[in-house]
């Protein structure tokens, strides 16, 4: 019996990281603050308490449906597929002169530091 507390203090600590790691939506019984606070002032009655009563259960948690995929219609890659060819291109040609616009700034920036740390 001498490890009596250690396994209790143990018990305490890992059923407060349970109590404070579940959302709060999911806890059953008691606000997720009077859960803390009975684990705390009562560890083992708390934490026994916690276990059967406050903890959420296997049904709390939603399951993936079979039927669909791996990944979310919105985000399922190669999804993307133009509607209008010529579209797709005027989105092409903006993108490639936005990045064109941004290489030629970044570049003047450059010289500017440059210039500024040549001066000083």
């Amino acid at each position: 019996m001498p490890y009596m507390g250690l396994i209790l203090l143990a018990v305490m600590v890992l059923t407060l990281i349970d109590v404070i790691r579940t959302d709060d939506a999911r806890v059953r019984g008691l606000p997720k603050i009077a859960w803390v606070i009975l684990v705390v002032i009562v560890p083992l009655v708390g934490a026994l308490a916690w276990i059967a009563v406050g903890r959420p259960t296997a049904d709390d948690v939603p399951r993936p449906d079979p039927q669909r995929g791996a990944f979310p219609e919105y985000e399922r890659p190669g999804r993307h597929v133009a509607a209008d060819p010529e579209a797709d291109r005027e989105f092409l040609e903006q993108v490639r002169a936005r990045a064109e616009e941004q290489r030629r700034r970044a570049r003047e920036q450059r010289a500017q530091e440059q210039e500024k740390n040549g001066e000083e």
